[in-house]
C-alpha cells in the first residue's frame, strides 16, 4: 500500500497567494511550509519562522535593488516568483509579491526542519542543530535551492509551500528587519514568538511594542 505524501503539490499555495500587500503576505507565511523535491525523489520539509516584508514603492531599504543589475526588472516579475537576492555572495530566498510591474518580495529569513533532516546535513553540516536553517543563507543552502529555480513559479512540482498551522497573533512578533540603515524602523519582520529556530539577527530598531528577547534564538 502506498502512504500519500506527506506535503502534497496538490495543496501548494498558487502564485495568486502572493499578489497582495508585502507585510500582510509575510505574516501569513508564518507556519507556511518550504517543500523542496529533489531530483533523485527525495523530499525536504521546513516549517516557516521568520520572514520579511519589503515593498520598494513604500520602503527607502530598496535604494539598494536599484543599483544591482537587473534586480528591479525581476522584483518586478510576476507574483508568486522565486528571487534570489544576493548578501555578501549568499543567495537568500525571497518570493515575488504585488502584481507584475511593482518591485516587491517576502525573505524567507528561517525555517524548522520537518522532513529530511539527514539530507539537508549532507548539503550543510553543522555541529548545532539550530544552525542548519536558522538564518536565510543557512535554508537556502539545507534545502538545496539551486539557480535553476530563479523566476520559477513558487508552485512548481521540485519547490513549493504549503499552508501549515495557523500561527494566531498572541504568538507571533512583530519586529524591525534585521541589518538595515535606511527603512530601518518599519515593522515589517514577523517570527513565531519563542520558536528556537528564529534567526539570531538582531532588528534593525526597537519599536515600541517590541519585546526585546523578540530576536532571540
Amino acid at each position: 500500500m502506498l502512504l500519500a505524501p506527506a506535503y502534497p503539490h496538490e495543496q501548494a499555495l498558487p502564485p495568486s497567494f502572493f499578489a497582495g500587500d508585502p507585510p500582510a503576505v509575510a505574516r501569513a507565511l508564518l507556519g507556511a511550509v518550504l517543500v523542496r523535491v529533489l531530483p533523485d525523489g527525495v523530499t525536504l520539509a521546513a516549517r516557516i519562522v521568520e520572514t520579511e516584508a519589503y515593498d520598494c514603492p513604500r520602503d527607502p531599504s530598496c535604494h539598494v535593488i536599484a543599483r544591482l543589475p537587473g534586480a528591479a526588472a525581476q522584483m518586478a516579475g510576476p507574483p508568486g516568483r522565486v528571487y534570489f537576492h544576493l548578501a555578501y555572495d549568499q543567495p537568500l530566498l525571497n518570493v515575488i509579491c504585488r502584481p507584475q510591474g511593482v518591485p516587491a518580495s517576502i525573505l524567507v529569513r528561517a525555517a524548522e526542519p520537518l522532513l529530511g533532516e539527514e539530507h539537508m546535513r549532507e548539503r550543510r553540516p553543522v555541529k548545532r542543530r539550530l544552525d542548519l536553517t536558522n538564518g536565510p543563507a543557512k535554508l537556502v543552502q539545507a534545502l538545496q535551492l539551486g539557480p535553476e529555480l530563479r523566476g520559477e513559479p513558487i508552485d512548481g512540482p521540485g519547490f513549493y509551500l504549503v499552508p501549515g498551522e495557523p500561527v494566531p497573533d498572541e504568538q507571533a512578533t512583530t519586529t524591525a528587519r534585521v541589518g538595515l540603515r535606511q527603512g530601518a524602523g518599519l515593522p515589517w519582520r514577523f517570527l513565531i514568538t519563542g520558536n528556537a529556530w528564529v534567526s539570531p539577527g538582531k532588528p534593525s530598531a526597537q519599536l515600541a511594542d517590541e519585546p526585546s528577547s523578540a530576536a532571540t534564538p
